[in-house]
């Protein structure tokens, strides 16, 4: 107990040294652009998936009602974006000590998880088409879906133009696969007017359900990986060590995990073993400076320890460490 309780008062004494511009309840760097590019995405999208589906059902055409539908989900998940945008943004509190930066995180999940539904939803529809065939208006259909993918092509541009977090790039994959929906649905509108073969409009839909659920299901895994506080994508924590290591004054880091806070932000805590604990004042900016500029991160906590108790803490023995 004793020597719990003497390694307790150093680590008060020498401090859990904290990285700048981040703080517990401080400011955090926020994406202001992002929530005003998903409202006026959401705007575009809504009011032509509205178009579609009154000329899907009107024409017959599963591809356009497809796509339609593509169009109804990607407009939810830009409200979803837009939302988790503002929550991101509020500052931080006693409650939510780093903020409400997993918002964008959240939402993203939300987006994979309706993308999935709905090519399932697709894929169902596909295949009783297959079993019942009917009649489409390819003229229809064509010059709906051209229009579509005009629209497709701004709203894409768009979100592209805007800082790439993971909230956008989940709406980014909704507008693609309904830019691809609407290049599947003149596809079909041009093989019905020149052969008749209907079968084309179900098969351009499973196809175009394929490859939105290839990239739904990528996002998902990365959105996974923020959620169990993985090391951030790219970013490979052996090296964060070896450099953290080579710092002048510095003799080893253990305990080192890096996770991240959301799509753009990574924080990182560890224990550093150093000589004298006088020296930790000069050491600790030149931690902060190699962490911020060569991996940017600046959410840190990092732990200075001697010898002796970086010994004791290899050794499992109580360093005084909470956990």
């Amino acid at each position: 107990m004793s020597a719990s309780k003497d390694s307790h008062t150093h680590d008060h004494n020498h401090g859990h040294s904290h990285g700048h511009d981040h703080g517990g309840l401080g400011g955090h760097h926020h994406h202001g652009g992002t929530g005003k590019v998903l409202i006026f995405s959401l705007l575009l999208t809504l009011a032509f998936a509205f178009v579609e589906a009154i000329g899907g059902w009107w024409a017959g055409s599963l591809a356009l009602m497809s796509d339609a539908g593509h169009m109804f989900t990607d407009s939810s998940s830009l409200a979803i974006g837009a939302f988790a945008a503002w929550m991101a943004k509020r500052p931080a509190s006693k409650v939510h000590s780093f903020g409400l930066q997993r918002a964008e995180v959240l939402g993203a999940l939300i987006n994979a998880v309706l993308m999935i539904a709905v090519v399932v939803a697709i894929a169902v529809s596909a295949i009783e088409r297959f079993a019942d065939p009917r009649e489409v208006a390819g003229a229809p259909v064509m010059i709906i879906a051209g229009i579509g993918l005009v629209m497709n092509i701004v709203v894409a541009a768009i979100l592209m133009r805007g800082e790439q977090t993971m909230n956008v790039r989940g709406a980014l994959i909704h507008v693609m696969g309904d830019l691809l929906g609407s290049v599947a649905a003149l596809a079909a509108g041009l093989v019905i007017i020149l052969t008749g073969w209907m079968p084309i409009d179900p098969i351009l839909s499973l196809l175009v359900s394929a490859l939105i659920l290839v990239s739904a299901w990528r996002l998902l895994k990365d959105v996974v990986q923020v959620l169990m506080e993985g090391v951030p994508k790219g970013m490979d924590a052996a090296q964060v060590s070896r450099e953290l290591a080579g710092v002048e004054g510095v003799q080893s880091v253990h305990d080192l995990h890096i996770w991240s806070l959301s799509s753009s932000q990574a924080a990182l805590a560890a224990h550093i073993e150093i000589a004298q604990m006088a020296e930790w004042q000069t050491i600790l900016p030149r931690l902060q400076t190699v962490l911020a500029e060569r991996f940017s991160i600046t959410h840190t906590t990092l732990q200075p320890e001697d010898r002796q108790t970086a010994l004791d803490c290899a050794m499992d023995v109580d360093c005084g460490i909470a956990t």
